[in-house]
């Protein structure tokens, strides 16, 4: 079966989280993602928390899925002249090295167009290549900071707090992957390639944009309001049974009051489903400790799934909370292949989660992510016409 960008060709030179997001769910589109990757060492992602020597680490195997990899030294001149033979028979560079790392190699933008004009180069840095903080380092956190997720986050009164979820990595890797997709359009139409650029901080901001919606309105940066949306008093996350760590369903009501009568009255509280004050947010603000001890002495004879599934059938917007471990379960994700079984080389059978992206015509087909230089020989013998004499002649020099 043809998948939507099989004919599309990525030199993914991105390591860590930032950039290999946004390749993997190209990967998991149909394109050809080839990870460029260092001699004897690899991505150093590949040793970020991993527990046994010359295993992968997990959080290699969650971002590279569906790649192949091959071996490369770009500080040699013999493996630059390889990669920029490979780069004829490309369409996208994809890259989020250190500021002016790529520069430094002889890879800039410039020289990649000479090879080929329609190349589009594709570049996540945390501040970007322009502005006042261009040459400063960022990680995932950084970002987030600098994008306002931080101070978004947390309860009244308490620091800003780093959201649970990489925002600043894999919400900047979504955003490189449609600037992708757009400069290969217009590429279609204009016959060049492009630059296409996603700072972790611009794409973080973007992400926070309807938070600072009251900014707009008065002047002033919104508080910081916890589980809920600014202006509501009443918790939102109630305990569900066992009451273990993270036994807790949100429920949110928005501006309908059926859906507060309709809570009210599935928790056994007719007489305050009855009460049109308690569909009025002014008041359910004002007593608020009544309404929600309503709430949670329901809740808490109800594990989070019997709770969802109850307010949900009752037409109320109500989530489970669900930890690593139920998410890894969750039926639901297991019947949409959004969380998937792999079979790894050297881990076994692999439970993780794989494309969120479904196209009715290109179903994705999850593969593992790749051995470091599992795929050297293949790939240079398919693209470039070179036999195992020369790539072994190559591996000796320490090229490839």
């Amino acid at each position: 079966m043809s998948h939507a960008l099989h004919d599309v060709r990525i030199l993914d030179l991105t390591q860590f989280e930032a950039g290999t997001s946004a390749t993997q769910v190209l990967a998991h589109l149909g394109a050809d993602v080839i990870k460029i990757e260092q001699p004897n060492r690899g991505d150093p992602g590949r040793r970020a928390g991993a527990r046994a020597e010359g295993e992968d680490s997990y959080y290699f195997l969650l971002l590279n899925a569906n790649k192949r990899s091959a071996t490369l030294n770009l500080k040699d001149e013999i493996g630059k002249n390889i990669f920029f033979e490979l780069l004829k028979h490309s369409d996208v560079v994809a890259e989020n090295l250190a500021p002016n790392a790529l520069e430094k190699l002889g890879l800039g933008y410039s020289e990649l167009s000479k090879v080929n004009p329609r190349i589009v180069l594709a570049r996540i840095k945390g501040f970007g290549t322009y502005g006042p903080y261009r040459n400063y380092k960022s990680f995932d956190t950084i970002g987030q900071a600098t994008g306002g997720s931080f101070c978004a986050t947390g309860f009244p009164g308490a620091p800003p707090t780093r959201p649970g979820p990489t925002l600043g990595d894999t919400g900047t890797g979504m955003h490189l992957a449609i600037g992708i997709l757009a400069a290969l359009h217009q590429r279609q139409l204009t016959g060049r390639g492009q630059e296409v650029e996603v700072s972790m901080q611009d794409a973080v901001a973007n992400l926070c944009r309807i938070w600072t919606r009251d900014y707009h309105e008065t002047g002033e940066s919104p508080a910081r309001s916890g589980n809920v949306y600014l202006g509501q008093k009443t918790k939102g996350t109630y305990q569900c049974a066992p009451c273990g760590a993270d036994d807790y369903i949100v429920i949110t009501f928005g501006p309908s009051a059926t859906m507060v009568a309709t809570t009210l009255r599935i928790a056994g509280r007719e007489d305050m489903a009855k009460d049109p004050r308690w569909g009025n947010r002014a008041y359910r603000n004002a007593n608020a400790e009544e309404f929600d001890q309503a709430i949670e002495s329901w809740t808490k004879k109800r594990d989070k799934y019997q709770a969802m599934r109850e307010l949900g059938e009752a037409g109320v917007p109500a989530g489970a909370c669900l930890n690593a471990e139920d998410l890894h379960a969750d039926p639901h994700l297991i019947e949409r292949n959004t969380v998937v079984d792999m079979e790894h080389p050297v881990r076994g059978t692999v439970r993780m989660i794989g494309n969120p992206v479904k196209l009715s015509d290109s179903p994705t087909e999850e593969k593992p992510s790749p051995l470091l230089g599992e795929h050297t020989l293949e790939i240079y013998n398919e693209i470039l016409g070179y036999d195992s004499a020369r790539i072994a002649d190559l591996r000796e020099a320490g090229v490839v």
